[in-house]
């Protein structure tokens, strides 16, 4: 009964992983990150590791994109001031 959640739960990483290598954009890529973390999170809840899972949650679906989406905010804003002088 398990097996097809967990088919699915891989194809879905494996879909979600595939469009965070194809990403461009820096912002896009943290938020389609923070979908990946969602659903490694829900693989890992499929294969009976809620531990694992909620650490997933927490730093794979809501730590690394925010701090991704900072550091690109922070080396953005010289680069705008600068086209701003000229």
């Amino acid at each position: 009964m398990d097996d097809p959640l967990i088919v699915v739960a891989l194809l879905l990483v494996a879909a979600s992983a595939t469009a965070a290598m194809t990403t461009r954009d820096p912002s896009r890529q943290a938020l389609v990150l923070a979908v990946l973390g969602t659903v490694l999170a829900v693989l890992f809840t499929v294969l009976q590791a809620p531990d694992v899972a909620l650490s997933q949650l927490a730093v794979g679906s809501a730590l690394t994109p925010l701090l991704l989406m900072l550091s690109v905010r922070k080396v953005r804003r010289p680069q705008r001031r600068k086209e701003k002088e000229r």
